[in-house]
C-alpha cells in the first residue's frame, strides 16, 4: 500500500494515475450505453459488433506509430495530448447520427484511447527510473477504479435520461481535474537509451514479454466475456450468482494491483510475474471444479494473480536494454490488446464445438506455459 500512499500524497504521481483512472471512466461511461446506441440507430448485433471492431482497428492503427509520435514530442506531452483528444473523441459515439458515422466515431475514440493507454504507460515508466519509486501496478489499479467508478456513474441515467448529457458530465469533470494536475508530469521527457543495433538476443526478451501479455489480456477478455455463462451452464449456479464470477475477479484485479507495487520492490518484477501466475493457476483448477462457489473463488484468485502481471510487464517492457521505454511499452500494449480481443471468439468457437469446460482448460494450459516463460525471463534478467 505504500504506493498508494505515494499516489495519493504527491500530485507527481497522482496526476499520471488520475490519467489511468479517466481512460476507464470514458470507456466505462461508453460500454452502459451500447445497448442504447443499438436501439437508437436500429443495428443488428452483428452490425454493432462491427462497428466495435472499428474501435479496436482505431487502436490498433495508432500502436505502431505512438512510440515515435511519444520521443519526438516528450511523453508528458504526449500524455496530455492523448487526455484532451479522448475528451473530444469519447462524446462523438454517443452524438452519431447513423451507423457510419458510429463507426467512424469509435474508430477515433479508439484511436485516442490507444495513444492515450502507452503514453501514460510510458510516463509512469520513466517516473519510476527517475524517482526510484514504484508505482506502475497502482496507477493501473487507478485504472480498475475508474471502471467502478463509471459503473457507480451508471445511477444517473434515472436522473438524466440522455446519454450525451450524461458523457459530457463525465468529460467535463473528469477533464477538470486533469486540467488541474496535467502541469505535473507535461515537462517529462524519456530518458535517452544507447540503441543497440537488432538482434534476436535484444528482441527474445521483449518477444516473451509480449507473449505472456497476450495470454494474460487473453485470460482476462475471457473471464469478461465467459464467466457468467460458465457459472449459468457449467457450475448450474442460481441467476443472482451469474455475475458473482466477474464481481470477485474484478475486486481482487483492484485490491491486488494496490498492493503489489510493494511486494514487486521486494522480490522484482519477474518474480512476481511467476507468483501472479501461480495464484491464477490454483484459481484456473478452483474454477474447473465447476463447484459454483469455488469457481467464484477460482475467479478471485484468478483476478488477483492477473493483476499483478500486466503492470509489471509494462514495467519490464520499458526497462528492456538498447530499446526506448515507449517501444517497448508499445509492444506491450499491441500484443496484450491483441489477446484480449483474440482470445475470447476463439474460445467462443471451441466451447460451441465441444464445452467451456474445454476453453477454461486451454487458459490454464496457458498459464502454465506463462509461468514457464517467466523461469526464461529470470535468466535472461540475470
Amino acid at each position: 500500500m505504500k504506493s498508494l500512499f505515494l499516489i495519493l500524497s504527491n500530485p507527481r504521481y497522482f496526476a499520471p494515475a488520475w490519467v489511468f483512472a479517466s481512460l476507464n471512466i470514458w470507456f466505462g461511461t461508453w460500454a452502459i450505453y451500447i445497448p442504447t446506441v443499438k436501439e437508437n440507430l436500429g443495428i443488428d448485433k452483428s452490425q454493432l459488433g462491427i462497428a466495435i471492431f472499428f474501435l479496436s482497428l482505431g487502436v490498433f492503427v495508432v500502436f505502431p506509430v505512438a512510440a515515435k509520435i511519444i520521443n519526438k514530442i516528450g511523453v508528458g506531452k504526449a500524455t496530455w495530448y492523448g487526455v484532451l483528444l479522448s475528451s473530444i473523441t469519447a462524446l462523438l459515439p454517443l452524438m452519431a447520427p447513423n451507423y457510419y458515422a458510429l463507426m467512424g466515431a469509435l474508430f477515433l475514440f479508439g484511436a485516442s484511447n490507444g495513444f492515450t493507454d502507452i503514453s501514460m504507460n510510458t510516463l509512469v515508466t520513466e517516473l519510476e527510473k527517475e524517482d526510484k519509486q514504484n508505482f506502475m501496478s497502482s496507477a493501473h489499479g487507478f485504472f480498475s477504479l475508474g471502471g467502478v467508478l463509471a459503473g457507480l456513474g451508471s445511477f444517473l441515467i434515472l436522473f438524466l435520461g440522455n446519454p450525451v448529457l450524461h458523457m459530457g458530465i463525465v468529460v467535463v469533470l473528469v477533464f477538470i481535474i486533469n486540467l488541474l494536475l496535467y502541469r505535473n508530469y507535461i515537462h517529462i521527457v524519456a530518458a535517452p537509451v544507447e540503441k543497440e543495433p537488432f538482434s534476436l538476443k535484444l528482441f527474445k526478451p521483449l518477444l516473451v514479454i509480449g507473449l505472456v501479455s497476450f495470454v494474460v489480456m487473453g485470460g482476462e477478455g475471457a473471464i469478461v466475456d465467459w464467466s457468467g455463462l460458465f457459472l449459468k451452464e457449467i457450475s448450474l449456479a442460481p441467476e443472482t450468482l451469474w455475475g458473482a464470477g466477474f464481481l470477485a475477479f474484478s475486486i481482487t484485479m483492484t485490491l491486488g494491483r494496490f498492493l503489489g507495487d510493494g511486494i514487486s520492490q521486494k522480490i522484482g518484477s519477474v518474480k512476481i510475474v511467476g507468483l501472479g501466475t501461480i495464484i491464477a493457476i490454483f484459481g484456473y483448477l478452483a474454477v474447473l471444479s465447476a463447484h459454483t462457489y469455488l469457481a467464484i473463488v477460482g475467479f478471485g484468485c484468478i483476478g488477483l494473480g492477473f493483476s499483478v502481471i500486466i503492470p509489471e510487464l509494462f514495467r519490464i517492457g520499458g526497462n528492456v536494454k538498447g530499446i526506448e521505454s515507449s517501444k517497448g511499452v508499445a509492444f506491450i500494449a499491441g500484443t496484450g490488446y491483441s489477446g484480449f480481443l483474440v482470445a475470447p471468439p476463439i474460445l467462443g468457437f471451441l466451447a460451441d464445438s465441444s464445452s467451456l469446460e474445454l476453453s477454461f482448460s486451454v487458459l490454464l494450459a496457458c498459464a502454465i506455459l506463462v509461468l514457464f516463460a517467466t523461469l526464461f525471463l529470470g535468466r535472461s534478467k540475470a
